[in-house]
């Protein structure tokens, strides 16, 4: 499989496509499940300040989400990360330097929470399970396989504008469960 000079995979169409689709989405979320795993018995309640700060915008099943925070660690990159590399994908996100990462209903951060962190890995949880794995998955995939990087996603696009809208006034109530299935119905994802 040859690598296009743009940083773009060369992407095989057809069966191998879908072994390809099919290896990368069950890679990623044996990922998943094994941090969610690893971090769930250290993993707490979000603190009642925050949950009072957030309850106007969030569903009350996202807001029964666990957090950890990490001291003298960081979450690893996946095992995959060479396969990928190997495929072409470039500019895959580094763990160890996000602020947190989501993992199903587990929080990871590696810096102090605040309102505005907490938020945006919140929006997360709202958009997976309301846009569905295959969603999450195509428009991660199609983002970086274009040759863009994770922060140009759509998912992470507008995480990161619900969260700018959450901290530019916090008293602006909105929900983010009907801003993603606003999303989801004009199919932005």
């Amino acid at each position: 499989m040859a690598i296009k000079d743009v940083g773009r995979p060369e992407w095989q169409h057809g069966s191998s496509d879908q072994h390809q689709m099919r290896w990368l989405s069950n890679a990623v979320a044996e990922y998943i499940v094994a941090q969610r795993d690893r971090y769930t018995p250290r993993a707490e309640p979000f603190t009642e300040q925050l949950r009072r700060a957030l309850a106007a915008f969030l569903t009350p099943a996202v807001l029964g989400t666990r957090v950890v925070t990490l001291h003298s660690e960081r979450v690893h990159n996946p095992d995959f990360y060479p396969q990928l590399e190997a495929l072409g994908f470039r500019n895959l996100p580094d763990q160890s330097t996000m602020g947190a990462i989501t993992f199903g209903d587990v929080v990871v951060s590696h810096l102090p929470l605040n309102n505005g962190l907490l938020f945006h890995e919140l929006v997360y949880i709202e958009q997976i399970p309301s846009a569905r794995h295959s969603i999450i998955f195509r428009t991660v995939r199609d983002g970086l396989f274009n040759g863009g990087c994770y922060e140009g996603i759509p998912v992470e696009v507008h995480a990161y504008a619900l969260g700018a809208r959450y901290q530019s006034n916090t008293h602006e109530i909105f929900s983010v469960e009907d801003a993603v299935r606003d999303c989801i119905c004009r199919r932005a994802y």
